[in-house]
């Protein structure tokens, strides 16, 4: 994965003034375009799209400064149709207009490289699940990496009790119990990004969706099920990010399409720590 992901940044090197062909890239390199953007957005901390962004915009205003050529010709080679659309472009990096001067800032070209730690065992085990389905109260939240995210924290509580009461009720397959399901996440997915969320629980296919409760439906294939312990959430979430730093690299998986999932097994009263089992779907690399 390290070797495919740094062929990635190669690739956007070699095509700073047009769009990278990433599903070809992917094709080539036995994998698929969803993982490898995944896993880019998880390592690099932003999305490809913002990376060749800030990439075109470095190396543009090289020329820029150097002023060999007008603004124009250098908007075309590095793929805008005008000056304007450059100059958004350049400013939304720079913070400055190109004949602004400076200072200017720099995204230095990427390059990943993995560290062989191996002091803490990832808790993982595999299942074969058959279809099933989610069901529950959704919400769309923006993404937010670390730390409680407020808005899942509102969602929840303005649930009575009475429908947390009538969920558990209704889970009749695994993941057992309530679950916190994260669901239409973005391949490039920044920080803010919407995606739904549903507070729920997972049925059988067989088992009937009530008409004023959400349903994400989940075909079958393989998930990977990591267990954590302690502080809640920070536990769950530097498992969240092993997962791309350190599992997918070094394991024949890669994620596949699908909602990721979060069963809490135990907790404390406060919540302040708690037993959880992330659930990623994925499939052989």
């Amino acid at each position: 994965m390290i070797s495919a992901l740094n062929r990635l940044v190669d690739l956007v090197e070699d095509h700073l003034g047009e769009e990278p062909d990433v599903p070809a890239l992917a094709a080539r390199l036995g994998t698929t375009e969803y993982h490898l953007r995944r896993m880019f957005s998880s390592l690099a901390g932003m999305p490809l799209s913002e990376y060749v962004r800030r990439r075109r915009m470095t190396v543009a205003a090289a020329d820029v400064v150097r002023g060999e050529d007008d603004l124009l010709t250098v908007a075309v080679r590095y793929g805008y149709g005008s000056t304007e659309a450059f100059g958004r472009a350049f400013r939304s990096v720079h913070g400055i207009a190109p004949r602004d001067g400076g200072p200017l800032r720099t995204q230095p070209q990427l390059r990943f490289r993995l560290t062989v730690e191996g002091s803490t065992p990832m808790d993982t085990r595999f299942t074969d699940r058959p279809a099933f389905r989610l069901v529950g109260h959704a919400t769309r939240v923006p993404l937010i990496h670390e730390g409680v995210n407020p808005h899942i924290q509102q969602h929840i509580a303005a649930l009575p009790q009475e429908a947390h009461a009538r969920l558990k009720s209704l889970g009749d397959t695994e993941p057992a119990g309530l679950l916190q399901v994260s669901d239409d996440v973005a391949q490039d997915s920044p920080e803010g990004t919407e995606l739904t969320y549903l507070h729920g629980v997972a049925v059988t296919t067989d088992t009937p969706a009530p008409d004023d409760l959400d349903a994400i439906e989940v075909p079958a294939g393989t998930w990977a099920v990591f267990r954590s312990s302690g502080p809640y959430p920070d536990a769950l979430q530097t498992t969240w990010a092993a997962t791309a730093a350190e599992w997918f690299p070094s394991n024949p998986w890669r994620l596949r399409p699908g909602p990721s999932i979060v069963a809490v097994l135990d907790r404390a009263d406060d919540f302040t720590t708690a037993t959880t089992e992330l659930w990623l779907p994925v499939e052989p690399a």
